[in-house]
This record gives C-alpha cells, sequence and structure tokens, in this order.
C-alpha cells in the first residue's frame, strides 16, 4: 500500500510517499481501506520538530481517517466486513498511520457512521470535533461573552457553532481575512475580528461592550495568547488548548492573578475512555446528520500531495478541514 512517510524533520517537502506492506488485522483488530484522513496543525507542527513531543523516525503521520471495514483479525465479528467506519488512531495502541491507503485499529475504536455522513466529514470530528465539544464541556458558555482564536479552522468552525448552541451569550470569532471573517459569520458568530490587524484586542474588548470578553478558547498559543489576555475581563477565564505553545511570561500571569484571571488548560486525550469516545462522537455525528452542526470542508489533496496539505495550514491559506483522500 502507499503510505506518507516522514523520514526527516523539516519542510512539507520532507514527506515522501511510499510503498510498504499493508497490515494485517492482528486478533481484536479490524483492517480499513482509507477513504478520507485528516490533516491536523499539530501534525504540521510535529513534522517540522515543533510538537511538545518529538516523535521517533521514520514515521507515517495521520491520527484519524475514515472509510470501510476491508478485513477482520481473530476473535472480532465478521459482521463488521464492510461496515463504514470512523478509526480514531490517536486512542489505539498505534496512534499515528493515517497517512495511507489502509490502517489497522483496536475493533471496539472503530466507530459506525451513518449512511448520509461522508467519510471527509467524519474525519473533521474527530480531533477537531471532540476538542471542540469538550472545550465547552470544561468551561460552558452559557450566558457568557466569548472569544473563539483560529475561528475559522477546523476546530474553531465547529466551536462557534457549538458555542451557540450551548447558550454563549456574545460569540467573537477572530480569523485573519475577509473571506474567513465572513465564514464565521455565516456559522453563527456574532460579531468578527480580524487578528491581522494590531488593534485587534482592543476591537474585541469594544466589541464585548467594553468591559472584555468572560472566556478566551485559545487553540493558537505564542504570542496570540498574550494579546488576547488584553481581550479578557476582570474575572474571565483563558482556556489554553495549544500543547507546546504557552508563551505567557511570569509578569502576565501575575497579572492575571491581580484580575483575579483563571488560566485553564485543556488537554483532549486525558478526558477520553473508549466508551466515551463512541458516545461523543455519535453525539457529533447525529447533529450533522441532522443538520444541527455544520463541518467546514476545506481543500482535499490526494495522498501525494500531502506536502501541499501541510504547505496550506502551515501558511493559514486554509479553512475548515483539510483532508488527505487516498
Amino acid at each position: 500500500m502507499r503510505a506518507v512517510q516522514l523520514k526527516r524533520f523539516g519542510d512539507p517537502d520532507v514527506l515522501q510517499i511510499v510503498e510498504i506492506p499493508k497490515p494485517a488485522p492482528g486478533p481484536e483488530e479490524v483492517l480499513i481501506r482509507s477513504h478520507a484522513a485528516g490533516v491536523n496543525f499539530f501534525e504540521v507542527l510535529m513534522r517540522a520538530n515543533r510538537y511538545a513531543v518529538t516523535p521517533e523516525l521514520p514515521m507515517i503521520l495521520g491520527v484519524e481517517a475514515a472509510g470501510v471495514v476491508e478485513a477482520v483479525g481473530p476473535q472480532v465479528d465478521a459482521s463488521l466486513l464492510g461496515k463504514r467506519v470512523a478509526t480514531p488512531l490517536f486512542m489505539s495502541k498505534r496512534p499515528y498511520g493515517g497517512y495511507a491507503d489502509h490502517v489497522k485499529i483496536d475493533a471496539h475504536l472503530a466507530v459506525p457512521l451513518p449512511d448520509d455522513l461522508a467519510f471527509d466529514q467524519a474525519t473533521a470530528l474527530m480531533v477537531q470535533g471532540l476538542t471542540a465539544l469538550h472545550l465547552l464541556r470544561q468551561s460552558p458558555p452559557e450566558g457568557k461573552s466569548i472569544l473563539i482564536n483560529a475561528a475559522s479552522g477546523g476546530v474553531g468552525t465547529l466551536l462557534i457553532q457549538l458555542a451557540k448552541r450551548a447558550g454563549a451569550r456574545q460569540v467573537i470569532a477572530a480569523a485573519g481575512s475577509s473571506s474567513k471573517l465572513d465564514l464565521v459569520s455565516s456559522l453563527g458568530a456574532d460579531v468578527g475580528i480580524d487578528y491581522c490587524s494590531p488593534d485587534w484586542p482592543a476591537r474585541t474588548r469594544e466589541a464585548s461592550g467594553g468591559a472584555g470578553v468572560d472566556i478566551v478558547y485559545d487553540i493558537v498559543g505564542g504570542a496570540m495568547t498574550a494579546a488576547a489576555l488584553d481581550a479578557l475581563a476582570p474575572g474571565g477565564e483563558l482556556v489554553f488548548g495549544a500543547m507546546g505553545r504557552f508563551a505567557l511570561e511570569t509578569a502576565q500571569l501575575e497579572a492575571m492573578l491581580a484580575a483575579n484571571q483563571s488560566l485553564k488548560g485543556f488537554a483532549l486525550l486525558p478526558l477520553l475512555s473508549p466508551e466515551r469516545l463512541r458516545s461523543d462522537l455519535g453525539e457529533l455525528f447525529q447533529m450533522v446528520s441532522t443538520g444541527e452542526l455544520k463541518v467546514v470542508l476545506g481543500e482535499r489533496y490526494p495522498l501525494d500531495r500531502a506536502s501541499e496539505a501541510h504547505r496550506a495550514i502551515e501558511e493559514r491559506r486554509s479553512s475548515g478541514k483539510v483532508v488527505l483522500v487516498p
């Protein structure tokens, strides 16, 4: 089968298509013929060795895929053959390998897809959908003014809609171009702010009525965290979900304490069990099937153009979910 292999860290061109043996499912495993593989920003960072964890090389990137069960291993119900499933590899004992024609996963982690849910939609609802869902569970937005950073991305586009559904009083969405601002507005954001403008924190505070927002959902990190703090109300909460990109200094943390503001870390995997995973994905799948939630899909790239997909994300040219199509 074909796979996209990372043999050394570097720019997008280090991603190379290779031929490797197709894996055989072991006991309690299934083999999936992939029809879509999700591409995430943290994989872009991992490729460049800028992520919080340095992986061992060589490796095949990709933590999520969706496709059809092609083979089952021993101790697996043969009725799974031919079923359409999501494969959240990030929950498995081999948490990578999604950029490939085939993936294998523990049978109990393969989550059935509704007939009307497309494979590429399913990829958007795994890492990014679950992140949006649990961010709001960890810090409920009901009755509050909130700021969402990188609001036109895979997490942000879902977070806008789920926050409105959860009763947020005001959703302020920060995005980086006029077309992206049009997108977040179409998804229900009350206010769109261009974060490329140097005065965007002041404009955010003004949009909130001058008091600042009650919650900042920060999935970007770096310098954007400090800028977002300028828009946070006294007593407000900064929810930080950009692992490895925390850049606040001691003086900024002390200023938060003086303003009675709180900092809450967010990491998805510790919040999930196999049972919770299946339940949460089922909830997200149902919301899309019923039209309550819209999945915004970005560009679709053939497997052998994975480097272009990485480059589009790295250069902030993408909106919604970027997908590889094996």
